[in-house]
């Protein structure tokens, strides 16, 4: 079988810059962002600054920093960037990351610390798959792209934990675990299968052909919706509280 299947929806052909667009994960990127924006909008006071400092650390460490040790431990979006030219991707961008963290806790609370010393922890460990991938799994990834870039957003923000901000770290714990197992079926067709055969037998006694866009077009679309529903969530709560 030739056929030539991308290891994503959103990955573009190898090679050149769209290799960087691919190493991003766009969708899930602006996914985990939007996080951070509800976090810093249900801080009972918003702060503009503190949302763009976080968007920006958390783009580097998680959509730039992560992704880039992910691609270097198991190369799962197939990309032609060289294995240091990655390393150093992650190492600059996870310094960035955690230097705004530590700046923006010297202005705002020194509780903010742990969380940036978490940050750092977990994008090297559940990428890398260190300690024998004891925190690669799910609730790994839905505690750590979802419920932390909220509650780390809102700490910053409100200096404090209240219990709105636990119910909706959450909301993006549960959301980012349903992305998970949507994900996850679609990446083993996509990455691992080789070809996918057989039939759907119906009650009328019809019968469906099972192919590789079976057990992947529908998660997809699911996964594309979801994404969207989040970044309009987050958008509609920042709007409403800067006017």
């Amino acid at each position: 079988m030739s056929e030539t299947v991308r290891p994503s929806f959103y990955a573009l052909a190898p090679g050149g810059w769209r290799d960087y667009v691919t190493l991003l994960h766009p969708p899930y990127t602006l996914w985990h962002l939007s996080y951070v924006a509800i976090g810093a909008s249900l801080a009972p006071h918003f702060r503009g600054w503190i949302l763009g400092l976080a968007l920006l650390a958390f783009f580097l460490g998680m959509g730039v920093g992560a992704h880039a040790l992910d691609e270097a431990h198991g190369r799962p979006l197939q990309t032609r960037i060289g294995r240091g030219t990655l390393f150093g991707l992650a190492a600059v961008s996870l310094a960035g990351a955690a230097a705004i963290g530590v700046g923006v806790a010297l202005r705002t609370s020194l509780w903010l610390l742990p969380f940036v010393a978490v940050g750092a922890f977990i994008a090297v460990a559940y990428n890398l798959e260190l300690f024998g991938g004891r925190l690669h799994g799910d609730p790994w990834f839905s505690l750590a792209w979802g419920a932390f870039p909220l509650l780390a957003t809102y700490v910053a923000a409100a200096e404090t934990i209240r219990f709105e901000a636990v119910l909706a770290a959450m909301f993006a714990a549960l959301l980012s675990h349903a992305q998970r197992r949507l994900s996850t079926p679609v990446r083993l067709v996509r990455r691992q299968a080789t070809s996918v055969t057989g039939r759907i037998e119906l009650r009328d006694g019809t019968s469906l052909p099972i192919g590789r866009e079976t057990l992947t077009v529908e998660s997809e679309r699911a996964l594309r919706a979801l994404a969207a529903a989040v970044v309009a969530l987050a958008l509609a709560l920042v709007l409403f509280r800067v006017t």
